[in-house]
């Protein structure tokens, strides 16, 4: 079986690869005829039009019917497998992977960055907002989802395009928006106690606040006085909510990566995400402590050093879903 050398959309040469791997490439849309290839036997490179092996793979096809995506054969083989994280080596494979395809990972990071401050700008207008923060839950998903595959490409050296982001929307878009939504649903229910209490306890005083009286800053640090040990009173109950939606939500961590990059529907990347991380749930866990604690110091410098801290954090995360699900040989 021949290997190829190819030029991606960025400039760089990837490879070698298979010719089953330049098929897949094409049909997903990333090297066209247009695109530059040789065999590893070849001298120089040419268009991928000029290769008779792969002049079948531009041919036009009939329509597909549409299926929902199913496990793969591969899926079920990830249960029997076990895994060590290092939970440093994470964040530092993760900065030389931003550090080497700056232009990409970091502009790919900073489009979503800048998508989600628009929406959540917007989401303050009066009588829009309401339905801007209905479409953003809606995209979310498939969104994230596409920063979650350009860096899964990247770190398996395939040609990562800033694109990829927005790649949620054809591979999977309902199955990653409903494995957004039951996660929400299912984490925000370990809350609803604690939102129970506190409203039970805040419903009296707000009713009896009077609007216009709050003008006036003095009675403004009164209310805040007065909140307080109504707050107070109420953290027991958020401690001890927050540690089953932890626990949830570390489990289900990885749920979004499996859909878009296995093609598996929402309730097998849950019960996938949900075995592996309970092998070493504590070893996910650390992961995505240290990638908080990393976006708190970019939070601290500024908020400018969230721009560098979010691309590092993404690729930490998926270095770890790499370890846990990845092909082991690469």
């Amino acid at each position: 079986m021949a290997n190829y050398l190819i030029i991606g959309g960025d400039g760089k040469e990837y490879g070698p690869v298979t010719d089953a791997d330049v098929r897949q490439w094409i049909a997903e849309g990333r090297l066209s005829a247009q695109s530059r290839a040789k065999a590893e036997s070849d001298a120089e490179f040419r268009e991928l039009a000029q290769f008779p092996e792969f002049a079948t793979a531009f041919a036009p096809s009939a329509p597909a019917t549409i299926a929902p995506p199913a496990a793969s054969a591969a899926a079920a083989d990830f249960t029997g497998r076990d895994y060590e994280l290092d939970l440093g080596g994470c964040i530092s494979r993760g900065w030389s992977l931003v550090t080497g395809n700056f232009g990409v990972l970091f502009v790919g990071a900073l489009v979503y960055f800048l998508i989600e401050m628009a929406i959540g700008g917007l989401s303050r207008i009066p009588i829009i907002g309401a339905l801007v923060s209905l479409g953003n839950f809606v995209i979310s998903g498939p969104l994230m989802a596409g920063v979650f595959y350009m860096f899964i490409r990247a770190i398996r050296g395939e040609p990562a395009e800033i694109g990829d982001i927005f790649s949620g929307f054809k591979r999977g878009f309902l199955q990653l928006f409903l494995g957004l939504l039951v996660q929400s649903i299912l984490v925000g229910l370990c809350m609803a106690p604690f939102i129970v209490i506190l409203l039970v306890k805040l419903l009296p005083m707000l009713q009896h606040m009077d609007p216009h009286a709050m003008a006036n800053p003095d009675q403004q640090l009164e209310f805040v006085k007065s909140l307080m040990p109504v707050v107070l009173g109420t953290l027991p109950w958020l401690l001890i909510c927050a540690i089953p939606a932890t626990y949830l939500s570390v489990c289900w961590k990885f749920t979004l990566p499996l859909i878009i990059d296995k093609q598996v529907d929402f309730i097998t990347a849950m019960k996938l995400s949900w075995k592996m991380v309970n092998k070493h749930w504590f070893q996910v866990f650390g992961v995505i402590l240290l990638v908080s604690l990393l976006n708190i110091v970019g939070l601290l410098v500024c908020c400018v050093g969230l721009l560098f801290t979010v691309p590092v954090g993404f690729a930490a995360l998926m270095y770890a879903y790499e370890t846990i699900f990845g092909d082991p040989q690469n």
